[in-house]
């Protein structure tokens, strides 16, 4: 009994280990997507993503933002927000702020 203890003990450990590390991973990626879109803006590929977020925000009402991804490849940008208790997905154009699609 005590040898399977420690070997669960020991996974989770190991799990515990692994999560610790997911934000990191994570951050680093996030830091990236920044990167990108803020480039895209500089070059004027997108529009500023507080003039997209403001359209968005008007466009689903009564809704709490919660983030926001880019893609730099598309140069579109996915608003997620929460309303009624459930997630909401925006889709905007970065080029022209045009809300290209949603998903609940």
């Amino acid at each position: 009994m005590t040898m399977k203890r420690n070997s669960l003990i020991a996974g989770l450990g190991v799990l515990s280990a692994l999560m610790a590390m997911a934000p990191v991973a994570e951050a680093g990626n996030r830091r990236d997507e920044q990167d990108a879109a803020r480039r895209a803006m500089l070059d004027g590929q997108v529009m500023p993503f507080s003039l997209i977020k403001r359209r968005v925000d008007a466009a689903v009402g009564n809704a709490t933002y919660l983030g926001s991804e880019f893609n730099p490849s598309s140069n579109r940008y996915r608003l997620k927000y929460v309303k009624d208790g459930k997630v909401v997905w925006v889709d905007a154009d970065g080029r022209t702020g045009d809300i290209t699609g949603w998903a609940r």
